[in-house]
C-alpha cells in the first residue's frame, strides 16, 4: 500500500457481512466448508465474484505465479500486498482490462510478486495466494480475495476466510493447498520476493515493472506512487513497439 493513497482507497462496501458470516452465524459460515474438497465458484460456499474472478483467466497459460504465453515479448512484474486496498483497486478495476487486451492476447507475461509489508496479515495472507499458485490457480485466487478485502489489519484475513477464497477457486484442491500453505516452500518463495523487493527498493504497492521479456525492467511510476490503467497500457504499448 502506497503510505498516502492507501487511506483514501478503501472500498468499504467489498465483503460487507463477511464477518458475520464466519461468526458461524448462518449457513454461509466456516462450517458450511465441511466436506468441500475443491473449489468451485459456482457453488453456495462460493465468494461474492467468484465465476467473473475464475472466467478472466480461463484458458490463460499459468506457471506458479507466472500468467501467460512463454513466447510473449513484454514482461510485467507486479508487486502487490494481499491486504492493500490500492492493490484492490489496481487488481478489480485495471487488471480485466490488461489481462483481456495484452495477456490473454499473447503480448505481455505477468509476473505476480507477492510482498509482506502492511502486517502480519500480509504474511499469512500470501501464504495462501502462493500455495494456490502451485494448482496454477494464484491468479483466480488473487482476484477472488481483493473481489472480497475488507480493512486492513482489522483479523479478516483469517485461515477461515483463506480457505473459504480457495473454496472459490474453481479446480484448487483444499487439502493439497492446506498442507502447501503450511509447509517450506511457500515460505522460500515468499522470502525470494522479500528479497526481490529489497534489491529493487521497491517502497509501496502495487509497484509495476515492464521491459522486454528476458531484459531489463524499469518502474513504470516514480516510486512511492501505484500506476493507474492510462499509465499501465502507455508502458506496455512502449515496450511492445521496442520488442
Amino acid at each position: 500500500m502506497l503510505a498516502i493513497a492507501a487511506a483514501v482507497v478503501v472500498l468499504a462496501g467489498l465483503g460487507i457481512g463477511l464477518a458475520v458470516a464466519f461468526s458461524g452465524g448462518n449457513a454461509s459460515g466456516s462450517g458450511a466448508l465441511q466436506g468441500v474438497t475443491v473449489g468451485d465458484a459456482s457453488s453456495a460456499v462460493a465468494l461474492p465474484g467468484a465465476p467473473e474472478a475464475n472466467n478472466l483467466f480461463k484458458g490463460i497459460p499459468q506457471n506458479g505465479l507466472v500468467l501467460g504465453r512463454p513466447s510473449a515479448p513484454v514482461e510485467m512484474e507486479m508487486f502487490i500486498d494481499v491486504q492493500c486496498p490500492v492493490c484492490q483497486n489496481y487488481e478489480v478495476n485495471y487488471l480485466p482490462t490488461i489481462v483481456k487486451k495484452y495477456i490473454r492476447t499473447g503480448k505481455v507475461q505477468l509476473h505476480l510478486e507477492p510482498w509482506a509489508f502492511i502486517g502480519p496479515q500480509s504474511d499469512t495472507g500470501r501464504l495462501g495466494l502462493i500455495a494456490a499458485s502451485f494448482q496454477n490457480k494464484g491468479y483466480e485466487y488473487a482476484k477472488v480475495l481483493y473481489d472480497n478485502q475488507q480493512q486492513e489489519n482489522s483479523g479478516w484475513l483469517s485461515d477461515a476466510m483463506m480457505t473459504k477464497i480457495a473454496a472459490s477457486v474453481t479446480g484448487l484442491k483444499l487439502s493439497t493447498w492446506q498442507a502447501a500453505k503450511n509447509g517450506s516452500r511457500v515460505k522460500e518463495i515468499a522470502s525470494a520476493v522479500d528479497k526481490l523487493a529489497k534489491k529493487g527498493k521497491v517502497t509501496g504497492t502495487p509497484t509495476v515493472w515492464v521491459g522486454p521479456a528476458g531484459g531489463k525492467l524499469h518502474d513504470i511510476v516514480p516510486a512511492g506512487y501505484a500506476p493507474n490503467l492510462q499509465q499501465t497500457e502507455q508502458a506496455l504499448d512502449k515496450a511492445l513497439r521496442g520488442a
